[in-house]
């Protein structure tokens, strides 16, 4: 008769990482998952409580715009949930190629290709672009999907001081005689801090070294640039970009990433890019609920114009109060995400639990996914919050900051 097993947590095999966690339990940055229990919007239920919602990548609101609903029902009627294979072998549909050529012509360029996700796309396209023989010239602060990409490419990894185009070409001109590839890469918006980066300087910089030019679009898209284009469009760029990496699962509302790029780019991602070769294709109805959504950035850009008021705004308010906003110890933030810098990882974990408790869901974020000592409360602003509701978070946020002494 067969017996229960114990519970993993009892075999010394993974004993080394029940010890990371309490070491995290220790230092107080360990978190358990919030949970959703309605539709993503500017207030909703977490964990069964109802909260201010500062913490959605929902920019513009459309995860729940009535458009969109329709497309992926209507898709799911005539298509189906799923694609049933990969894209190389069955799983290609035609509206699959109708979101890409969607993509491409919203930005500009020949062609776009779709991935499972914005990490894929990057880590996807710089591994298989790349080879050992090659150069990535990255910012230090560039996104994780990035710097996995790099690792997986084998390419010598040059990391210049964030934002410094002089230190970048200082690299460039180290490695201007050395054989091999040479791809420069940038966040059009850096997701922690929420500042800009130089993608036009660092265009011109490529430009004049011969060097392959990358942008992962992925905060940008929705939210800069023309009809939100994009960083690369907001610098008028689009000429010099030989790669643009977005996502469809922030200000686009669904999920999935994407690549934008000349033709011959994105044939040989379909030839070579590992995670587009064994991930199976999105279920049609993302990919119908993705077209919509492109639709709506040409119809409604009233949405950028509100997501823009509401974040000076309220980055304004948490400003005049004494808050840390970025450009302190931290670089400034210059779009809709606005960290509140606290430095110290417990007191940053505690404080966004306390605001949770007062009704405020504003995520701690804590080492290692910021450096120690640059702990924050990240918060996003969105198109569909209101001037009430962003007053009720701020007066929550000052009240439970001056109870834990912050300010």
């Amino acid at each position: 008769m067969a017996t229960s097993t114990s519970p993993s947590s009892t075999r010394p095999q993974l004993a080394h990482l029940t010890a990371v966690m309490d070491d995290l339990k220790a230092r107080g940055t360990y978190f358990k998952l919030r949970v959703l229990d309605d539709e993503q919007a500017p207030v909703c239920h977490y964990d069964g409580r109802k909260v201010i919602n500062l913490a959605s990548n929902n920019y513009l609101g459309l995860c729940n715009h009535p458009k969109l609903r329709e497309a992926a029902l209507a898709a799911t009627v005539k298509y189906g949930v799923g694609s049933g294979a990969v894209r190389t072998i069955a799983g290609t549909m035609r509206i699959h190629m109708e979101l890409e050529e969607k993509i491409a012509a919203f930005k500009g360029v020949e062609a776009c290709v779709v991935f499972q996700s914005g990490f894929t796309a990057n880590a996807g396209t710089v591994s298989s672009i790349l080879g050992k023989d090659d150069f990535i010239l990255s910012d230090e602060l560039n996104h994780a999907s990035i710097i996995d990409g790099a690792r997986l490419s084998k390419a010598k990894i040059k990391v210049f001081r964030h934002k410094d185009v002089a230190h970048c070409e200082e690299l460039l001109k180290e490695l201007e005689n050395e054989p091999g590839k040479k791809l420069v890469i940038t966040d059009g918006v850096f997701s922690m801090d929420g500042d800009i980066g130089p993608v036009g300087e660092l265009a011109d910089l490529c430009e004049r070294y011969g060097a392959i030019m990358m942008v992962d679009d992925a905060h940008a898209s929705g939210v800069l640039g023309r009809n939100g284009r994009g960083s690369v469009d907001h610098f008028g760029a689009t000429a010099k970009v030989d790669v643009q990496v977005g996502t469809l699962s922030k200000a686009i509302g669904a999920l999935g990433g994407y690549v934008c790029g000349s033709r011959d780019l994105i044939d040989y991602l379909y030839h070579r890019a590992r995670p587009f070769l064994f991930s199976t294709s999105h279920p049609p109805s993302v990919a119908a609920t993705c077209i919509a959504a492109f639709d709506l950035l040409e119809d409604e850009p009233e949405r950028i114009d509100r997501l823009w008021a509401n974040t000076a705004y309220f980055k304004e308010q948490l400003t005049n109060v004494g808050f840390d906003v970025g450009g302190m110890s931290t670089p400034k933030s210059e779009t809709p995400i606005t960290p509140i810098i606290l430095g110290d990882g417990r007191k940053t974990m505690e404080f966004s639990k306390a605001l949770f408790e007062r009704g405020v869901m504003a995520t701690g974020i804590a080492f290692p996914t910021v450096p120690e000592g640059k702990a924050r409360i990240r918060t996003i602003m969105t198109s569909e919050h209101t001037r009430a509701q962003i007053d009720q978070a701020l007066d929550v946020i000052v009240e439970t900051a001056k109870m834990h002494g912050i300010l």
